[in-house]
């Protein structure tokens, strides 16, 4: 009698014993088709404002159609909220993986401040994305839910180092976290913002190397005078 050849398990009960870890394809391709609209979009928003940039170049450049554009993010100002919230994210998370608490506090304020600067040179989108939002009063990033918690993690961070540095006798002790950051930040912003204004009015170059490098240490003796304990 020939022997029955063993039957194979039906396709439902092979899943059910292999399960799949990883992502699912459609899974992997979503996730880069989102992040390629981000990163066009920021582009885009950047150079031309909410008013100025369209959808069908947006799509045309990440190769996609509009359809796709308004499933993920619902309307050209749920894509503009996206950008501003990744944006904000990237910059929060260099300042934590900076690990400042390691750090003396004088150096880790020093770290902290060339940071600030070398990224706002690194990253002249987000300076245009901030003064774009600005025109709008901060309309579109009052509508993010998780921003202002977000952004509580570098004052959080700044109260830490300052009560470090005043318990050393190395800070002021009347610093507030909040202006320190403001100040960090118009130091750093600035350099960036009004490069090409100030550059033609004052005929000062704003941005060599070996112009950014005199500004940095400008910027960093500037935040270290006004923490200084008297």
């Amino acid at each position: 009698m020939a022997s029955r050849a063993r039957r194979r398990p039906p396709p439902a009960a092979a899943a059910r014993r292999s399960p799949v870890s990883v992502p699912s394809t459609a899974t992997r391709d979503a996730d880069s088709t989102r992040a390629d609209i981000l990163a066009i979009a920021t582009e885009e928003f950047a150079k031309k404002g909410l008013s100025g940039s369209r959808v069908d170049e947006i799509a045309e450049r990440t190769h996609t159609v509009k359809r796709m554009i308004y499933y993920y993010f619902g309307s050209k100002e749920g894509l503009y909220r996206a950008v501003l919230e990744r944006c904000y994210d990237h910059i929060r998370m260099i300042e934590s993986d900076l690990d400042l608490d390691a750090l003396p506090p004088h150096e880790a304020l020093r770290r902290l401040v060339q940071t600030t600067f070398d990224y706002h040179n690194k990253h002249p989108d987000f300076v245009r994305l901030v003064m774009n939002e600005n025109i709008h009063h901060g309309d579109h990033i009052a509508h993010l839910p998780n921003i202002k918690t977000r952004n509580r993690t570098v004052i959080a961070m700044l109260g830490k180092l300052i009560d470090r540095g005043v318990a050393d006798g190395i800070f002021r002790q009347d610093l507030d976290p909040v202006e320190l950051h403001m100040s960090i930040s118009a130091l750093c912003f600035y350099n960036v913002s009004n490069r090409y204004t100030f550059s033609r009015i004052f005929e000062k170059d704003m941005s060599s190397p070996k112009a950014l490098a005199a500004r940095r240490k400008i910027v960093v003796d500037t935040i270290e005078r006004w923490c200084a304990a008297k």
